[in-house]
């Protein structure tokens, strides 16, 4: 493998990783499951503080998402991989900006 293609892997797994522990934080401070309806309240506050927790946290509430909608829907196979395509996607993009932001702070070495 070529150190690229593990940075990749590294980017996505960490962009997972960290949606999925904003995800559980968000729940254990208000006990509430985050879900994207919190940006139909209309303009407010609320709404406004929603975005960067679901921007960060949408691969994980897109992944959740889709395998209760697989379960309890039956969803066909074509939606269930395009949507893990895009969750995926996300979270290596996602997992880039933490691993720059990681390399920038001297965390990390490239």
């Amino acid at each position: 493998m070529t150190p690229e293609s593990v940075q990749m892997l590294f980017a996505l797994s960490l962009g997972f990783a960290f949606a999925g522990m904003c995800s559980s934080a968000y729940r254990v401070f208000t006990t509430r499951l985050p879900s994207f309806s919190q940006l139909s309240t209309g303009p407010g506050v609320a709404a406004l503080a929603a975005v960067p927790l679901l921007i960060v946290s949408a691969p994980f509430l897109i992944m959740r998402n889709t395998i209760l909608g697989r379960r309890q829907e039956g969803r066909r196979f074509e939606f269930v991989f395009l949507a893990t395509l895009i969750a995926g996607f996300w979270s290596l993009m996602s997992g880039l900006v933490l691993v720059m932001t990681l390399q920038a702070c001297g965390f990390t070495y490239a």
